[in-house]
């Protein structure tokens, strides 16, 4: 990054800290702000600078007052409450508890354009919220929604009753959303027919449609590709396949033991995983299951694409257009000078940039520039 583009965004941010940009007059505590580590990292050309932490605050006018003075590219608070969360070692602080966090990151999903990424994080989230609440327990209004500022979303449950969870029990919560180590030996009963017993059976429903349509003798390659399966196991299996399929809709316990259907079923089946995983909500396990992480403040700038981390109501997830709503920079052209050809979507137009220098909204040059995409003309 060029002195020029560092000190661009340094402006900018501080004008958003100094309340000179929309939205920025919006102020956000945490819960029990008292007992929360801060952390920051700042615009810097020392690419080995590394976060400042072991921060505590009283108020949110000592938070405020530091935003406005030191203008951070990344505000992070801790998702632990701590008896003193501004001694310098992890030992001293005393954990006393934290929130449950779980972390949507496009970046972990899927590989497109920032658009395309945005859209389909999203679909992640609304089946995480309905495991949440329509599976596990947790009530809609106990979810605090936060649109990260970058390419996903935080979902944070601040309650008293999941305070002390320890690693190993929000990990159990972690793999249930994303299907982790599941069985046929566990989903083919026919006790249940909801959560993740009808998502496995509907898994394998899919796979079973999918192998009967095809070709007989790309069905046979498939399935002798699998472990353990013989060209008769195969033959069998297709010339049965319809009367398999009416087992899995009426007794499925009866396919636990069927060799093929284990076979299909095997964790290490890419074809048959790749349900799965279409039906799991793919949160970031380690952000779950670490009890002293760091969080993006509400309210803040992601220092990554200069977008605000924006607090959200579940019936506002719908109409939420992160590249319009996020977006608190304005539309007065800048130059930036680009290194490639690209193409951005932003504040709900699209922008076809060429190699060189390029006219474009502040707001795009402030993503462009945050993204190590751009430099200031």
């Amino acid at each position: 990054m060029k002195p020029a583009t560092l000190e661009f965004l340094k402006q900018r941010f501080s004008a958003y800290y100094n309340g000179e940009i929309k939205g920025s007059g919006a102020s956000y505590s945490p819960a029990s702000l008292t007992e929360r580590e801060w952390g920051f990292l700042f615009f810097t050309m020392n690419p080995k600078s590394g976060m400042r932490r072991h921060i505590s605050f009283t108020s949110q006018e000592e938070i405020t007052a530091y935003l406005k003075s030191m203008v951070p590219a990344h505000v992070y608070y801790s998702t632990a409450y701590y008896a003193h969360p501004g001694a310098a070692s992890m030992a001293d602080k005393e954990w006393l508890g934290a929130d449950l966090i779980f972390d949507l990151d496009a970046d972990h999903i899927v590989r497109a354009p920032y658009d395309v990424m945005l859209a389909r994080v999203k679909e992640e989230l609304f089946k995480l919220i309905d495991m949440l609440t329509c599976e596990l327990g947790f009530a809609k209004n106990d979810l605090k929604i936060n649109f990260s500022g970058g390419r996903g979303y935080h979902i944070h449950i601040p309650l008293m009753k999941v305070r002390n969870w320890s690693s190993s029990e929000r990990r159990e919560l972690v793999n249930y959303v994303s299907g982790t180590g599941l069985s046929a030996e566990n989903m083919l009963t026919d006790s249940k027919n909801s959560g993740w017993q009808k998502r496995y059976k509907d898994a394998l429903s899919d796979e079973l449609i999918r192998i009967k349509n095809l070709p007989k003798e790309d069905a046979m390659q498939y399935l002798t590709g699998l472990f353990g399966i013989t060209d008769r196991y195969a033959d069998g299996f297709l010339k049965n396949i319809k009367t398999t399929m009416s087992l899995l809709e009426t007794k499925p316990d009866k396919l636990i033991d069927n060799k093929v259907i284990k076979a299909v079923t095997n964790p290490e089946n890419v074809m048959f995983q790749s349900g799965i995983l279409s039906r799991a909500a793919q949160a970031d396990e380690p952000v779950t299951t670490d009890v002293k992480r760091l969080i993006r403040h509400t309210g803040s700038l992601h220092g990554g694409s200069g977008m605000r981390v924006v607090p959200l109501e579940i019936s506002d997830l719908e109409s939420f257009d992160p590249l319009v709503d996020s977006v608190v920079f304005s539309e007065r052209v800048m130059k930036v000078d680009c290194p490639f050809n690209l193409s951005m979507s932003m504040l709900g137009s699209k922008y076809d940039l060429v190699k060189g220098t390029n006219n474009v909204p502040e707001a795009l040059a402030v993503f462009l520039c945050c993204r190590g995409i751009g430099e200031i003309v």
